[in-house]
């Protein structure tokens, strides 16, 4: 009897197996060939791996209490594969669950329903442009965004990484930012191959053609003579952050638009996406994806205040060390930053409260904040502590939120865990820009106090990439449609 379950549970793993490995080529070549993105309840599978394919179903379960098989999804990507679709994100994993347990359980035929919940991309001609890129600054924000465009690569990408700026240019320096670029200490390997081309000054890491450009001010910079036009310029130095430095970006031959990755200030607008990106306009040139902390902690809030109402509240954010502070005593000119950052916790200043009200006005003046440094190299936490307008428990909240991770217009902000064994180090490489820890939800009445961990550097890329996309005009729609709040 022993053997004939060991038997069965290989044969059930072999199965699994076989699935994803057929899915694989076919979600590279939709989205290479077609700009067509496959997930399973909000997870990519753009680049994913056999094993990768299979866990993003067995989450299904944990959402639904129901499994749901590869045998069952892997029909909705075959027709899907077969279909003329313009740009979209498709949840293969929602569709296949819908059509064998949900409002799709009654029909027969796989091909009309699909043919229904993709009517708006079915036949449609693609209009979208590409749009060069341009990052201006190459450190841990900017080798993660290069990260993430170049993962993209392919014949139909609309979004080209180009050319990166920085300053220096001294012997052996192109090959330090190779380096850099190939090897993380945090995010690991460079998933692909990273030459240099000495001569020419670029970069060539699968597919993509880099050029490297040295320069010390962005007006001095001539992006035609590269091939480079109308470019968006990703601004991740944080030497400017109002409109006259950042404007600087826009003297430029070949620039079109700038996108600065920090807060930034005047008028400009400060953008959380999944929150506030419906304010951007064709017309803005210069815009700020916020901070990392704001990205983090603005969705959860927004989400929260249109379910319960928020009065006020306090946020605390433990917050891994950055290049700002030092590795060992030394000068700082702020307070406390001076101490060592690997031997320290160390209480600082953040904006991240007020800078809430940029994107989501409605908290205006209702919130605190304070942070505390401590010596991990990434991977960060907020801590809410709320006073609501309606009182609520537990498992209410966490059940609100478990479903708008999943199925709102906050599905790629929010991520939700119930893992009691969770650490920081698992949430390294966290696409969502916030994950909360239901397990350390406290209610009482209508004071309640959240956990949310965050990936300040992987987390906030992505959310960056979002504000990008919108930048160039590259708006997919997503199916099935998410749910508004």
């Amino acid at each position: 009897m022993n053997q004939q379950f060991e038997q069965e549970l290989l044969s059930s793993w072999q199965e699994r197996q076989e699935y994803a490995e057929k899915m694989l080529p076919l979600i590279g070549s939709l989205y290479r060939n077609h700009c067509v993105e496959i997930t399973v309840y909000g997870r990519t599978l753009l680049n994913a791996t056999a094993i990768e394919v299979i866990k993003a179903h067995r989450t299904v379960r944990r959402h639904e209490g129901q499994k749901l098989r590869l045998r069952e999804s892997w029909p909705i990507l075959e027709a899907i594969n077969n279909m003329q679709l313009a740009p979209v994100e498709v949840d293969i994993g929602k569709l296949a669950f819908d059509f064998h347990y949900g409002a799709g359980k009654d029909q027969d035929d796989l091909q009309a329903y699909l043919n229904d919940a993709l009517k708006e991309v079915h036949g449609a001609a693609d209009e979208h442009k590409a749009t060069d890129v341009v990052l201006y600054g190459f450190g841990r924000i900017g080798r993660l965004l290069a990260r993430l465009l170049i993962e993209r690569q392919g014949k139909n990408n609309k979004l080209r990484l180009r050319a990166i700026v920085v300053r220096g240019g001294r012997e052996g320096d192109l090959e330090k930012r190779a380096s850099l670029l190939r090897r993380d200490s945090v995010h690991g390997p460079f998933n692909g191959s990273i030459t240099i081309d000495e001569e020419r000054k670029a970069i060539k890491a699968n597919g993509s053609y880099i050029q490297v450009i040295y320069a010390n001010s962005p007006d001095e910079i001539d992006y035609t003579q590269y091939g480079i036009n109308d470019a968006v310029i990703i601004d991740n130095t944080g030497m400017w952050r109002d409109e006259e430095g950042l404007g600087l970006h826009l003297k430029a031959k070949g620039s079109k638009k700038v996108l600065l990755t920090a807060p930034g200030k005047g008028n400009i607008k400060n953008i959380v996406h999944g929150v506030n990106h419906c304010d951007i306009l064709d017309t803005d040139t210069i815009l700020s994806a916020a901070s990392c902390t704001t990205n983090a902690i603005t969705p959860v809030l927004k989400a929260l205040d249109e379910e319960y109402g928020i009065e006020n509240g306090h946020v605390e954010t433990v917050h891994s060390f950055t290049n700002d502070q030092n590795l060992i005593d030394n000068y700082h000119k702020a307070d406390r930053r001076g101490r060592s950052a690997s031997l320290n916790m160390v209480i600082t200043e953040t904006g991240a409260a007020q800078a809430v009200a940029k994107a989501y006005p409605q908290l205006a003046g209702k919130l605190t904040g304070n942070a505390i440094r401590v010596p991990t190299p990434n991977v960060s936490m907020a801590i809410l502590s709320l006073n609501l307008k309606s009182s609520t428990d537990k498992d209410g909240i966490n059940n609100y939120l478990q479903t708008a991770s999943l199925f709102s217009d906050l599905q790629h902000q929010l991520d939700f865990t119930a893992s009691k064994e969770i650490v920081s180090t698992d949430l390294v490489g966290t696409r969502a820009a916030s994950v909360v820890d239901s397990q350390a939800t406290i209610v009482a009445d209508n004071r309640a106090t959240l956990y949310v961990w965050y990936d300040n550097e992987f987390g906030y890329s992505c959310q960056v990439m979002r504000v990008v996309r919108d930048m160039a005009g590259l708006h997919y729609p997503v199916v099935p449609k998410p749910k508004a709040l």
